[in-house]
């Protein structure tokens, strides 16, 4: 497998003229010349078998193979860095990097960040946002924050915070179907989901219903893309009552009924167990299981 990997040095030349859109940019950052950089491309695209850009007279255009392959090659660039990076640095110190959604980041963790660089002024936090589940093992990750039910094989949780999950949808649909007059009426009604679609059924156990059959629906691992199809009238959804803030006062939601927290659906800290006593790990769960 690893014998089929394109030299190291032409996959730098085409990250950095890629992301430069520029021959002479890349070769300025990679201290080579030009022709170079151009013989590095030539190389790779001669190991792939297909063109990964198109030379203008201005520049340089990727070709949609050039589009589909950046991504990865720059991944994995990162990926590298990073894991130099935790290598070198102690485990009582240095970089402490943290998976969190996008929504958890902005809305809760930041807001709280210089309280932990207060308290511990030798650990410095590397936020990565991303809502899908984290391989600990190959992203360089000490730590996750993600919404769901705590499960996950092999990983330490701990509960973080319950948020309040309301009830909403596009002011069309419930112009289409009336508004509700309780959780009863919404057993019926389209549904966008969670990933692990379970928070529907949670809710309705928590207002004493059973749903009637199993969860239909499309479901999403980011509350993000949730609200977009709840905003595009596919269904009714559940969302943190903060996130939806904005939405519902200027009416592009319609709060159904009211907000309610449901205990088991909370943000969770994760680890793997091998990993949960190093000193960095476990100065950040202390401080973010206190945090208010």
């Amino acid at each position: 497998m690893h014998a089929n990997l394109p030299p190291l040095n032409a996959l730098k030349a085409f990250e950095a003229a890629a992301r430069h859109r520029s021959i002479k940019l890349a070769a300025e950052e990679l201290c080579v010349t030009p022709g170079a950089v151009s013989q590095m491309i030539k190389s790779l695209e001669a190991h792939l078998g297909v063109k990964l850009f198109e030379r203008v007279t201005r520049g340089i255009h990727l070709t949609n193979a050039g589009h589909n392959y950046l991504p990865s090659v720059s991944n994995a660039f990162r990926q590298l860095a990073e894991a130099s990076l935790r290598i070198a640095a102690p485990e009582t110190s240095g970089v402490l990097t943290v998976s969190v959604t996008p929504f958890f980041a902005s809305a809760w963790l930041i807001p709280r960040m210089k309280a932990f660089q207060t308290a511990h002024p030798d650990i410095d936090i590397q936020v990565i946002t991303s809502s899908k589940l984290v391989d600990f093992s190959r992203q360089g990750v000490d730590v996750a924050v993600r919404h769901g039910l705590g499960v996950y094989p092999g990983l330490r949780s701990d509960r973080v915070v319950t948020v309040e999950m309301v009830a909403v949808a596009a002011a069309s649909l419930v112009e289409l179907r009336g508004a509700p007059v309780d959780a009863g009426a919404l057993l019926d009604w389209p549904k966008v989901h969670d990933f692990e679609r379970r928070g529907w059924s949670l809710w309705f156990e928590a207002n004493s219903l059973t749903e009637r059959q199993s969860p239909r629906g499309p479901s999403f691992d980011d509350s993000g893309l949730l609200l977009k199809a709840v905003l595009d009238g596919q269904g009714a959804g559940l969302l943190p009552a903060a996130m939806v803030a904005k939405e519902l006062a200027d009416g592009s939601l319609i709060q159904l009924l009211a907000a309610r927290k449901i205990e088991e659906f909370a943000y969770y800290l994760v680890c793997p167990h091998k990993n949960q006593q190093q000193p960095k790990i476990t100065a950040f769960r202390e401080w973010i299981l206190r945090a208010e």
